[in-house]
């Protein structure tokens, strides 16, 4: 700490800071290009995630589905259906003769002893031993199904709802409860179709085996076999299935109940025009946003505020100046320039896809007359709605198909740009990963930094000599205090 001006009376403290807040100027200009650098990094950096949001919308553009989806309509509620992109057109008639169905197996009776006094299935079976009308328990049981084989240990200190719970949560494919309404167990299998095993899809075995027929009253010739699924298609394939969902030249159905249904499958046009007309709005965005970034001049006026200068400003005065600072960060760079023109020129390629469809206008998009737009697509709705319900195929090869030169299609060509122009970006401003010497930017914020470092240090150093500086002019001066103090004194005494 210290104090200055006791002998010269002088402001020591607002003499050294006014000098010293001249000598920081320098400083204050290193700083503020370090935070406009560290503004660039990120203005490149929401450019790269821009690219890559268009980058995962160009994957949909490559697929099937985007082009040639389809719509299913049932006329009865007894079969539901949902077209695959790869479904054939028309009709599909189904008639179906049999729904598919669990095998299970139930309680023959009431367990519990008592009627007005049932079992609690959550206390230990040991404590309701006097409940159950029937009680028999040699240790342990094995249930077979077609999924495998488990064996169960009854232990007296677990509930029934534990080991039921057990048997539910093995690989066997059961569920087995207990309703206490009904006072009765349910063993019934999670899968539908007749999975028979030597007679039985719920087998029981093993000593411990007569707690479930007996205790808990399961009789396996009392067993309800499971049922598979059998339609009728198209009048003359019989088929036969475990489940109740089948898949049949790209239609997906599921059956409901039994009874006829038609299915008339269609293109869904208006689906793919909406996939296409997304896409292009996107890159539209994207393409407004980039022209507005490479034509906005930096605003000199406005150079970012120091902490000093926040200090002296209100919130919203500080988020104007900023918003007036941040200005230029990206003005004409020739990385996103020329993203700019070669994803213009990929619109602009022709693609053999086998049809008279070779080049974007023939479906009815185009890039805008208006040079300002720096290529922004339009789309006229009818000619790609026309175009998709003539020939879906060739207007998906048109945008996705691979190969080289003429074989290329528009999206791979948009995917090559967008995929330099990010590496690039990368390579200038990295990613929230990177480290600072992996990029241009970081290596230019990581020197800024040893630079304001060095500056301050000296600033310390000028500070503490400043210091020493006026600590020696107060010595003088209470030197010649008490030099003049003591003339005048013996000057007095002369006189006296």
């Amino acid at each position: 700490m210290r104090i200055g001006g006791l002998a010269s009376g002088m402001d020591i403290d607002g003499i050294v800071a006014d000098l010293m807040q001249a000598e920081r100027r320098p400083l204050n200009k290193l700083e503020q290009t370090k935070t406009r650098l560290e503004w660039q990094r990120d203005a490149y950096r929401d450019v790269n995630k821009q690219f890559l949001e268009l980058d995962q919308l160009a994957l949909e553009m490559k697929l099937d589905r985007t082009f040639q989806g389809k719509d299913a309509v049932s006329s009865s509620s007894n079969v539901e259906a949902r077209a695959t992109s790869g479904a054939g057109e028309g009709t599909y008639k189904l008639e179906v003769k049999q729904i598919a169905e669990s095998a299970y197996n139930y309680s023959e009776r009431m367990i519990s002893a008592s009627v007005a006094d049932k079992l609690d299935p959550s206390a230990s079976l040991a404590s309701q031993r006097d409940k159950f009308g029937t009680w028999v328990n040699e240790g342990s049981f094995t249930i077979t199904t077609a999924d495998g084989e488990m064996t169960f240990e009854i232990d007296e200190e677990e509930s029934l709802n534990k080991l039921l719970q057990d048997i539910s949560s093995s690989d066997l494919g059961i569920r087995a409860f207990y309703d206490q309404s009904a006072d009765k167990v349910m063993f019934e299998r999670t899968k539908t179709g007749n999975f028979v095993v030597d007679g039985n899809e719920i087998q029981f075995s093993g000593e411990g085996s007569v707690f479930l027929t007996e205790t808990l009253g399961l009789n396996p010739a009392a067993e309800v076999g499971g049922k598979d699924a059998r339609f009728t298609y198209n009048n003359a394939l019989e088929i036969t299935s475990y489940k109740n969902t089948y898949s049949l030249n790209g239609v997906n159905f599921n059956l409901k109940e039994k009874g006829t249904a038609t299915i008339t499958v269609t293109n869904n046009v208006d689906e793919a025009v909406e996939k296409i007309t997304g896409f292009v709005e996107k890159y539209n965005s994207i393409i407004e946003s980039l022209t507005e970034k490479l034509n906005e001049r930096k605003n000199r006026e406005y150079p970012p505020l120091t902490d000093d200068q926040k200090k002296a400003m209100e919130e919203d005065e500080i988020e104007k100046w900023e918003e007036q600072a941040r200005k230029g960060l990206l003005y004409g760079d020739t990385v996103l320039s020329n993203a700019l023109t070669q994803m213009r020129t990929s619109w602009y390629s022709k693609v053999n896809t086998g049809s008279e469809l070779i080049i974007l206008s023939d479906i009815g998009i185009s890039t805008s007359s208006n040079y300002l737009a720096r290529g922004k697509l339009e789309i006229n709705k009818d000619e790609l709605r026309t175009a998709l319900s003539e020939n879906a195929e060739s207007v998906k090869a048109l945008f996705a198909n691979s190969g080289e030169a003429d074989n290329k299609g528009i999206i791979r060509h948009l995917e090559d740009t967008i995929d330099y122009t990010r590496q690039s970006i990368e390579r200038k401003a990295g990613k929230e990963s990177s480290t600072s010497e992996t990029f241009t930017l970081g290596r230019e914020l990581k020197d800024m930094d040893n630079r304001i470092q060095r500056f301050e240090d000296k600033m310390v150093e000028l500070e503490d000599r400043y210091w020493k500086q006026f600590g020696a002019m107060e010595k003088a001066i209470q030197e010649m205090n008490s030099q003049s103090s003591f003339l005048q004194q013996n000057f007095f005494n002369h006189m006296m």
